[in-house]
């Protein structure tokens, strides 16, 4: 796993910065712009990790979204300090999003399953904050790089590589990241394998589960 810079200019075309692995500029000039924004305020923003975390983050802030990501205020506290010291922390990052409340125990035992996995070369807040954003990104209804803001399916399998290999490992099949987790999760608890609750407003959701009603 690389974490060789490549470079790439802001949108605007004003400073340049160094992406690390495959991570690429966001193309929605606004995200960019965001991303950009976030960046400046790292104590390192050259590190990958710092990247990835300004990229979710920018995705969901340009969309007044942060909530989605469900990070709580302490959480985000010290997502900040160990990545964004110059930020100013969301003013109010918590959710009421009813999707949350009802799949709250979806969301629980995936967070658990993804730290089961969590590397330990990665900081420790990192691997827990990237499993709630991840958790939280299956209850939505798109396949789970678009969910994340990301560009395609090679990022999120960098994503979860680095921070998750031994569960990276185990997709033989190569499924579709969320279909995965899902049936992971699934497992964990000795049930049968299933959609994510945001599976059914996939557009490939008759694909990945065929003989599901949606």
């Amino acid at each position: 796993m690389s974490d060789d810079p490549l470079s790439f200019e802001s949108a605007a075309g004003s400073a340049a910065f160094a992406v690390a692995g495959p991570l690429v500029w966001p193309t929605d000039p606004q995200v960019a712009a965001c991303m950009e924004k976030w960046l400046r305020a790292a104590g390192n923003a050259n590190s990958a990790d710092t990247q990835l975390f300004a990229k979710l983050i920018a995705e969901r802030d340009v969309r007044h979204e942060l909530a989605l990501l469900g990070l709580q205020p302490g959480e985000w506290g010290a997502l900040l300090s160990r990545h964004f010291a110059r930020a100013a922390a969301p003013a109010s990052p918590l959710t009421t999003d009813t999707a949350v409340q009802v799949h709250a125990d979806f969301v629980r035992t995936l967070h658990a399953v993804l730290l089961t996995h969590a590397n330990p070369a990665v900081d420790a807040g990192d691997a827990r904050d990237l499993a709630t954003i991840i958790a939280h990104a299956c209850l939505r209804p798109d396949h789970l790089w678009r969910d994340l803001g990301l560009a395609g399916r090679d990022e999120v399998t960098w994503m979860l590589t680095r921070y998750f290999p031994t569960l990276v490992a185990l997709n033989v099949a190569n499924l579709r990241w969320k279909k995965f987790l899902a049936g992971q999760r699934a497992l964990s608890l000795g049930l049968a394998p299933g959609p994510a609750p945001g599976c059914p407003g996939c557009e490939d959701y008759a694909h990945c589960f065929p003989q599901q009603r949606p």
